[in-house]
């Protein structure tokens, strides 16, 4: 699997040119109309993106993203971040959208936007849309071109609320728990440092690279709490133990570097902590009910 994509890379290879507010502490956004450069039936490579994007899309498509595939055959709107790798396809002519792309320090003084649930891994980053959603949304996206070509002083704090708006308008479409400021105490907090903490270690780029933390004490240890302390938190805030996370994470990298690289079973049992071949066979088959070839051969779900 290729690393991920700078915001550099991708002016490089989409535009003869190259803008200057990149590495300002401002952060950067940019907007664009995605028929304006758009190749139909050609995928982009299984990759990640080391900045945020969101995208409007209309027309048959198919997208990839962590071990899932999802079928799209009309409106959609999709939220990628540096931590979980897709790929996009498009199935049908007449492909058309918007997509903005911008950078976290764009937010750095507005709130932390990767804590929203929509930029969690694990979460659901695809949204079918109704033609009265797409149509709404279109309007959002039309106004930050607007406001981008405009001079108006303030046109950044304009655009941010507008970005707040895709995210909400999708927070409206999830159940009402994914709610960022629900149940706000010490296991919440304790929780998201150990996801964090969890989630530094993937997605697995190299055959090179091996996980460092496998087992629940070396989160404790790092996280500087009792084991079963955090084992407490995380049964309060996701009803699971530190163990089943662990292995649930471990499994969706598994399938994810199953399905997007050619590295052998060995390779992918060693970058996932696996000493031994069988034992990650083992694993994965108590998890999957499939062994790691069997799964490869069966293709995305």
């Amino acid at each position: 699997m290729e690393g991920p994509i700078t915001i550099e890379e991708f002016y490089r290879e989409k535009f003869d040119w190259m803008p200057t507010n990149l590495k300002k502490e401002m952060g950067h956004f940019n907007v664009f109309r995605t028929d304006d450069f758009l190749k139909p039936h050609r995928p982009m490579p299984y990759r990640r993106v080391d900045f945020y994007k969101i995208s409007l899309m209309t027309g048959r498509s198919r997208i990839d993203y962590a071990d899932k595939s999802v079928d799209l055959d009309n409106h959609a709107l999709v939220f990628s971040h540096p931590l979980v790798p897709y790929k996009w396809e498009f199935l049908s002519e007449g492909q058309c959208g918007h997509f903005c792309i911008f950078t976290e320090a764009f937010f750095s003084q507005f709130g932390h936007i990767r804590e929203y649930p929509l930029y969690q891994v694990g979460s659901t980053p695809v949204f079918p849309l109704s033609d009265e959603q797409f149509h709404s949304v279109s309007e959002i996206f039309q106004r930050m071109l607007n406001e981008i070509k405009s001079d108006y002083a303030y046109k950044y704090d304009v655009i941010r609320t507008l970005v707040f708006e895709l995210i909400h308008q999708a927070l409206k479409m999830q159940p009402a728990a994914t709610s960022i400021y629900a149940n706000s105490n010490a296991s919440v907090r304790i929780s998201s440092l150990f996801t964090e903490l969890l989630e530094r270690q993937f997605p697995i780029e190299s055959p090179v690279q091996q996980v460092a933390l496998r087992a629940p004490s070396q989160y404790a240890t790092h996280l500087s709490v009792h084991v079963n302390h955090l084992n407490r938190a995380l049964r309060d805030t996701s009803g699971k133990t530190t163990s089943r996370l662990i292995s649930e994470r471990l499994t969706q990298e598994a399938k994810t570097l199953l399905l997007h690289t050619n590295w052998n079973i060995g390779e992918v049992a060693w970058c996932l902590g696996f000493e031994e071949r069988s034992h990650f066979i083992n694993f994965f088959k108590k998890n999957t009910q499939l062994t790691p070839g069997a799964f490869r051969s069966s293709g995305p779900s």
